[in-house]
C-alpha cells in the first residue's frame, strides 16, 4: 500500500461518524493523559478508568463496575453525594481534595440535553501559594 493510502486508512480509522468521535479515539485521548481519570455514573458505579487511573489505584481495572462509594469513607461519601446533587442543579466542577500531594476535582459529565449522566475525578498539581495569594 502506498504511503498516502496508509495515511488515509489511518485517518479513516479516526474520523467521526454521525454520533461524533469514535469511542476508540476518545479512549486513546484519555489514555494519553498522565493524570488518572475515573468516570462514575449517577449511581456512583465506576464505568471507565483511563490507563493512568488503572495504574494509580491498587485494584486497577477491577474497580470498573463497582461503586465508587466502596473506595471512600462515610465523610467522603457524603461529599460525593452533595457534589452530585449540586451538579444536578447546574454546578460543573468542585474541588474535593486539596493537599500537599495533589488537588482533586469532581467534574460533571452531561448528555446533549444538559442532564448529568455522571462525573469524573480530575487531578491537578498541589496549589502553591503565590505573592498574589498573600495580598
Amino acid at each position: 500500500m502506498p504511503e498516502n493510502d496508509a495515511v488515509t486508512e489511518r485517518q479513516h480509522d479516526c474520523t467521526a461518524d454521525a454520533a461524533g468521535v469514535k469511542p476508540a479515539v476518545l479512549s486513546a485521548i484519555l489514555d494519553s493523559l498522565v493524570d488518572p481519570v475515573l468516570f462514575a455514573d449517577t449511581d456512583h458505579i465506576i464505568r471507565y478508568m483511563n490507563r493512568s487511573a488503572v495504574a494509580h489505584y491498587s485494584e486497577g481495572s477491577d474497580l470498573i463496575g463497582r461503586s465508587i462509594m466502596e473506595c471512600h469513607n462515610e465523610s467522603s461519601q457524603a461529599v460525593i453525594r452533595e457534589v452530585l446533587e449540586a451538579m444536578g442543579a447546574g454546578e460543573d466542577e468542585r474541588l474535593i481534595t486539596d493537599n500537599e500531594r495533589h488537588r482533586i476535582f469532581m467534574r460533571a459529565v452531561r448528555d446533549p440535553d444538559g442532564r448529568v449522566i455522571g462525573y469524573y475525578e480530575r487531578y491537578a498539581p498541589p496549589h502553591r501559594e503565590t505573592v498574589d495569594d498573600r495580598a
